[in-house]
């Protein structure tokens, strides 16, 4: 079997197991769980927010008005190539120390790929 197939069958099982309740937390890859891989990059964007303090912010609303849920929020920084953003549970909000606006930013378009967006902070 090709390996795309492969994950392509692995996605489609999961997605079946989340139908069914049963959370992705848990999925590991031998070393780390999903769980912990989402709470790394939480402290680790929140060390580089917090550090460019002067261009990043987080808002419990996005600027339409709208969001996932009561409990989420969405944080981001403006990079010299554009704007960078996550979503996080409010549980969160504290390990963000940064300016709060009413409503975030209009979102650029920016996808997962554009995370190389951060390195122009080194620059």
């Amino acid at each position: 079997m090709q390996s795309n197939e492969t994950i392509q069958l692995l996605n489609e099982e999961i997605e079946r197991l989340r139908d069914r309740g049963i959370s992705r937390k848990a999925i590991s890859d031998g070393y780390h769980t999903f769980e912990e891989l989402y709470f790394h990059r939480m402290v680790l964007f929140s060390i580089i927010l917090n550090q460019n303090k002067d261009i990043s912010w987080k808002a419990k609303k996005h600027h339409d008005g709208t969001m996932f849920g009561y409990d989420s929020f969405i944080c981001g920084i403006e990079t010299p190539e554009g704007q960078y953003t996550y979503h996080y549970h409010l549980d969160y909000w504290n390990n963000f120390d940064v300016k709060e606006l009413e409503f975030a930013p209009e979102y650029d378009g920016h996808k997962p790929k554009d995370i190389t967006r951060l390195f122009s902070l080194l620059k």
